[in-house]
């Protein structure tokens, strides 16, 4: 495996606990939704730029559905597109299957210009970064065992990152999921120092045609 780039550490973002910029801009019917808060077992959700609406699993408006709260986070369904809303997320549009069958995930970028959001490995809950510069996805170790996966034994390989070169395990990951789209076994290596996201490199971003516009990018499956 060739080297990969790595970033050098940032600073953690905002506790979740922060106003909710969390939102979800569904095609055809140019639905938005944003999750503004967490009311017990009931999601409260700004449907195009309305009044707040308190919706608990199975209460629908506007064509968006609720299927689950829990934690910092709302499950909703639109246009038969399942989407994960959670406190703090920066905006993410999630496109159905187009006329041509392919999937698209559209990302907005943050103040930074970095494009972030929640995803899952292996199932498991995540928090990513879309890194077009990095090899491979690339995890730290702690959240590889908070996953469950078993990194000890992948071969070792030599990367660089922005603090100098480390040794990584690689492993393949079965599933990686970003919004309602998933790539299967995909390469990653697990770095032994933290990060506070997970990085999409290559091995993920490959399995699409990538286009940006501003602070706009679009991710569509090929």
């Amino acid at each position: 495996m060739g080297k990969t780039r790595l970033p050098a550490a940032s600073a953690r973002t905002a506790p979740a606990i922060a106003l909710l910029l969390a939102s979800l801009a569904m095609p055809a019917t140019a639905q938005q939704a944003t999750l503004a808060g967490i009311l017990g077992n009931r999601a409260l959700l700004v449907i195009d730029g309305s009044a707040p609406r308190t919706l608990g699993a199975g209460d629908s408006a506007s064509g968006i559905k609720v299927l689950s709260v829990a934690g910092d986070s709302a499950v909703i369904e639109f246009d038969g597109i399942r989407q994960t809303l959670r406190l703090g997320d920066t905006p993410v549009n999630v496109s159905p299957l187009a006329a041509a069958g392919r999937q698209k995930l559209v990302l907005k970028a943050d103040a930074r210009g970095h494009f972030m959001n929640s995803g899952q490995i292996n199932g498991q809950a995540m928090r990513y970064l879309v890194d077009t510069g990095a090899t491979t996805v690339a995890l730290s170790q702690s959240e590889a065992r908070r996953m469950g996966i078993s990194f000890q034994s992948g071969p070792r390989v030599m990367i660089g990152t922005g603090n100098g070169n480390v040794q990584a395990h690689h492993v393949v990951l079965q599933s990686v999921r970003a919004g309602d789209i998933e790539v299967r076994n995909v390469d990653a290596v697990v770095v032994p120092q933290d990060m506070p996201y997970v990085l999409l490199g290559n091995s993920f971003l490959n399995a699409f045609q990538m286009t940006r516009t501003n602070d706009e990018m679009v991710l569509e499956r090929k």
